[in-house]
């Protein structure tokens, strides 16, 4: 497995109806790189939202689903969702706030 940064764990924040409506319960849903497993997620969040501390880590791979243009048939990235708890006592994640 290659060496991965913090920065280069969390690609982007998954913003669906179901995510925003977990979050009351300090749960948050990001994309995640393939290769990264619970406790670099983990040291991830916790290094670039200061404030927080995570409390546990879920993670879902996601496979590739095939798409078809014309007759040529190909297949899109597989990807993983990272949905992060947070403690009682930890700050909230700001980048959610204005949304």
């Amino acid at each position: 497995m290659a060496k991965l940064n913090y920065y280069d764990v969390i690609l982007k924040p998954v913003v669906t109806e179901k995510s925003m409506s977990s979050m009351g319960e300090k749960k948050y849903t990001f994309l995640v790189h393939p290769e990264a497993n619970k406790t670099q997620i983990k040291d991830a969040v916790e290094k670039m939202f200061e404030g927080t501390r995570v409390k546990n880590v879920n993670t879902m791979n996601t496979i590739g689903k095939k798409k078809r243009r014309g007759t040529v048939v190909g297949k899109t990235a597989k990807t993983k969702k990272a949905i992060v708890s947070l403690t009682e006592d930890s700050k909230d994640i700001e980048l959610f706030e204005g949304l």
